[in-house]
């Protein structure tokens, strides 16, 4: 007993008490409201930021995880889409990618349904030696809303085994931010106005005793979050430098404007290919979010512009605004007592709209692996292992989309059709057109039937399926067909519009159906 006492005085002694974090925006108060939920008694946090700095906040388009981490906090769904004139999202529509005037949309959720030991995809290969046979897309409750605009919450279809709809949300990003410091600041988080001058480092071993702020002020503690974007202020003077990935993905800018927004409203968003690079549209209640990614090697700065404000399909509400980014991840996102989250970490373009989920994920992993005042090297690498294992998976399913295309017609093009394949994905590929099966890595974010959609999508198909498929007779395959698609079809039926769904449940004031 007195040795289980000791280890508890101990292990009691070296807790962290004082949390910094640097930075505001989603990064910083997601952070900050993540551990004053999960650690209400046991931390003091303190955020600094400056509002003459500003944040990035372009991440308007999320992906379903973010449900876990709104589930986590109590964050009621219908008020956080009032609150940031949020609409729903069932997937990403990809126009132009193939080739010019083809589309396809990754959709969320299940696509078809197994059937004994195999995966969906193995009979639908197996269909298509019948003409006429319906594609991918025709077995996804998720695509079909999407594209007669519909939206409903279903668990899943009557009850049938085939899942319901799975979804995101498209929202205000700085009013998400907002929503998410008034939560914090609700469970005691403390908001220090600011700009960090100097980030003071320990004599005797290089770790941080403190930030300074421009009037001298030194704000010190036992733990500090870097949620400082593109800057990365304190993992930057921890000697944490970033790895460059624009071998894989050559776009480096991004303009973004908001437009006036237009109806019907998607429940999707857009990526739209454009002659060096690409554009998104992100449809909320009061507005429409785009903007246009591309490579300033290929592009010049004007004419990104004039082909932005060129396509947009409402009155634009601003001037565009140009960030400048590099693709990659910190070589260390953990490095003593800092850790970076969000862009501080590193930055990978929103083409699958990850940019707040990278942000969930390190926090979740964060506590986690929540340390002590010791640092253990042991929770810092595993940390920064699979930190850095997300990043790298997540880069190989954008450049996916790149690198598996017909087109040709730009500079642009023909240098992505040239562009190195990973090992990892070149490895998924050659499987997948050896077995017709997607293996998925270690728990990785997309799932197979993400992997599924984006590759057909992008027109790679295996050169065989399972032989079990064809164990089904031509009959029984035709009937299992068929039924999923009859299920889908009952199911859209009873859904109501997006924008009714919208106003019988989470409308903003200002909204109106």
């Amino acid at each position: 007993m007195a040795g289980i006492m000791a280890q508890t005085t101990i292990s009691q002694g070296t807790r962290i008490r004082r949390v910094v974090v640097v930075g505001g925006g989603t990064a910083g108060w997601l952070t900050a409201a993540v551990l004053a939920r999960a650690l209400p008694t046991l931390l003091e946090i303190r955020l600094v930021e400056s509002e003459s700095i500003g944040v990035v906040g372009v991440g308007e388009a999320t992906i379903p995880q973010i449900r876990n981490i709104n589930t986590f906090l109590g964050i009621d769904e219908d008020a956080m889409l009032r609150a940031t004139q949020g609409t729903f999202k069932l997937g990403i529509e990809f126009n132009d990618w193939l080739r010019p005037g083809h589309s396809y949309l990754h959709a969320f959720g299940e696509v078809g349904l197994p059937l004994g030991p195999l995966p969906f995809q193995h009979y639908w290969l197996r269909s298509r030696e019948v003409a006429g046979t319906p594609p991918l897309a025709a077995y996804s409750l998720n695509t079909a809303a999407a594209r007669a605009r519909r939206m409903t919450r279903m668990e899943r279809i009557g009850t049938s085994p085939m899942a319901g709809l799975k979804y995101a949300f498209h929202f205000d990003a700085a009013c998400f931010g907002r929503m998410l410091r008034g939560y914090a600041e609700q469970r005691g988080v403390k908001r220090i106005e600011g700009r960090i001058t100097d980030v003071v480092l320990r004599a005797e071993d290089g770790f941080i005793e403190a930030v300074r702020l421009e009037g001298g002020e030194r704000i010190e503690g036992d733990f500090f979050v870097d949620c400082s974007g593109f800057q990365g202020l304190l993992i930057g003077a921890l000697g944490s430098e970033l790895e460059d990935w624009r071998a894989w993905l050559p776009c480096d800018r991004a303009l973004a404007v908001p437009s006036e927004s237009t109806r019907p409203m998607r429940p999707y968003t857009q990526s739209n290919a454009r002659p060096a690079g690409w554009q998104w549209r992100i449809p909320l209640q009061h507005r429409t979010g785009n903007g246009h990614v591309y490579a300033s090697e290929f592009m010049s700065e004007d004419e990104a512009t004039s082909i932005l404000l060129g396509t947009l399909e409402g009155k634009a509400l601003a001037e565009p605004r140009l960030l400048r980014f590099a693709a990659g991840v910190r070589r260390r996102p953990w490095v003593r007592n800092c850790v970076a989250i969000g862009l501080a970490a590193g930055f990978l373009e929103p083409l699958e709209s990850t940019a707040i989920h990278l942000v969930q994920s390190g926090v979740s992993r964060l506590l986690s692996l929540f340390p002590d005042r010791d640092f253990d090297d042991a929770v810092i690498e595993s940390y920064n292992r699979k930190v850095r294992e997300e990043y790298t998976q997540v880069r190989d399913f954008l450049v996916l989309h790149y690198r598996a295309t017909e087109r040709r017609d730009t500079p642009f093009w023909r240098h992505c059709a040239s562009l190195p394949a990973p090992e990892a994905l070149t490895h998924k590929l050659a499987m997948f057109d050896a077995t017709g099966q997607v293996f998925r890595e270690n728990e990785e974010l997309f799932t197979e039937q993400s992997w599924l959609q984006v590759m057909v999508g992008q027109g790679i198909l295996p050169s065989r399926y399972h032989p079990v498929a064809d164990e089904l007779s031509a009959k029984d395959l035709a009937d299992f067909l068929g039924s999923i698609r009859k299920l889908i079809q009952g199911a859209l039926e009873r859904m109501p519009s997006h924008e009714r769904f919208i106003a019988e449940h989470c409308a903003a004031e200002e909204f109106r159906a």
